[in-house]
């Protein structure tokens, strides 16, 4: 499980003196059992792998646009450390699709549902989302699915 490698990771980190390295794995740590207060409430139970990744994934994206401001911004040694962080999380997270796989995906799921015109991509990504949702890149999906149906 995920959940175990980052503890595994966090103690590594720690015994190795890697200050740096050991506060991005508590970060990341400390959002996953946010979540899972979170989910205490929820009606639904989502596998923990998932939640996992869900978290990572989150994160991933928050450290890329951090990354984008600071640079555009001219504070290239906050951008390092987003850019440090952001190695740490995606070593947890799984290898995503790649165009290629998505555009294939996309094709059997026009194929099995028949989708053919734009309305039809809410159905188009629920489908795509359900089957592909921990190894799929969102933004790169809804612009291919996008481009499919029109």
């Amino acid at each position: 499980m995920i959940r175990d490698d980052i503890k595994s990771a966090t103690i590594a980190a720690m015994k190795a003196g890697e200050k740096d390295r050991t506060a991005a794995l508590r970060q990341i740590s400390a959002k996953i059992k946010d979540r899972d207060i979170e989910e205490r409430t929820s009606s639904k139970a989502i596998p923990d792998d998932e939640l996992v990744v869900s978290v990572l994934q989150k994160m991933a994206k928050q450290r890329r646009e951090s990354i984008e401001m600071y640079v555009a911004g001219g504070r290239e040694e906050l951008a390092a450390v987003e850019r440090a962080e952001l190695a740490v999380i995606e070593a947890f997270l799984p290898q995503m699709l790649s165009e290629a796989d998505t555009i294939a995906a996309i094709e059997a799921i026009k194929a099995e549902t028949g989708a053919s015109t734009i309305k039809d991509m809410g159905t188009v990504m629920a489908e795509l989302k359900a089957r592909h949702g921990a190894v799929l890149d969102g933004k790169l999906a809804s612009g291919l699915v996008k481009a499919a149906l029109s």
